[in-house]
């Protein structure tokens, strides 16, 4: 019984200190979320139906709201007339399919992509596309990819050295169930990318998009400059 005890508090012990002692990046900024305290939502169209596209509108429609927006990422990649390009779930309503075509060109087509999604109750996930369903409880999905990281391991693509270099960003599930969002400040390639989510604990980890992502996150990246994206991903809170 003493042993269980103390293993269990182990246990608990290398979960508060990767949480509280993160794995820090020169080359990234990041941000944690606990979607069951914040209010974390996804984002793609205000109520008469125009497509956001910029934090600077996603932030005029909040205030007019009485809400602040805290932080704001891209949230996945998405097609000419700015809809997602891939499944996309908003209050639980399916707005677009999964996409399941597997050959392609492009990174979201690296397979195995994913899936991003938070139920009803407040529990956040990754998993692949192929082991995505959507079920009545999800309330909001988002998909993409490639895969950074599926179940502890790295995308089977990439590779460390790589000289495919960019701008990334995207998002991985942390032990206690909290969310990572991370964006390179300076060009990066996958694995190494990837390898932040890992050291810092995450299991599961999605790629969102490249050269165009951008995050919002005052005071030090209170980003309202031009720059379009189809689905964005926002924390919030009530004004007093």
């Amino acid at each position: 019984m003493k042993k269980i005890v103390w293993i269990l508090l182990s246990m608990l012990i290398t979960l508060w200190a990767t949480e509280t002692k993160p794995h820090k990046d020169k080359r990234i900024v990041s941000h944690v979320v606990d979607t069951q305290k914040s209010t974390l939502k996804f984002y793609l169209k205000d109520d008469n139906g125009s497509i956001f596209k910029t934090f600077g509108n996603l932030n005029s429609y909040l205030k007019e709201r009485n809400q602040e927006l805290l932080f704001a990422m891209n949230g996945g990649m998405y097609m000419e007339n700015s809809m997602p390009l891939g499944l996309y779930v908003e209050n639980g309503k399916v707005i677009r399919k999964t996409n399941r075509v597997k050959k392609a060109y492009g990174n979201f087509y690296m397979q195995p992509n994913g899936v991003f999604f938070i139920t009803e109750k407040g529990n956040a996930y990754i998993k692949p596309t192929t082991k995505f369903h959507f079920k009545k409880y999800v309330k909001f999905a988002t998909q993409s990819g490639p895969m950074l990281l599926i179940n502890g391991k790295f995308h089977p693509k990439f590779r460390k050295g790589s000289k495919n270099v960019h701008i990334r960003n995207g998002v991985g599930v942390l032990p206690s169930g909290k969310l990572l969002f991370a964006i390179s400040t300076e060009l990066i390639n996958f694995y190494d990318f990837a390898e932040y989510f890992k050291k810092n604990g995450c299991k599961n980890a999605l790629y969102f998009d490249g050269f165009v992502s951008k995050m919002y996150l005052p005071p030090k990246h209170d980003y309202f400059g031009y720059s379009s994206f189809g689905v964005m991903i926002a924390e919030t809170k009530n004004k007093k």
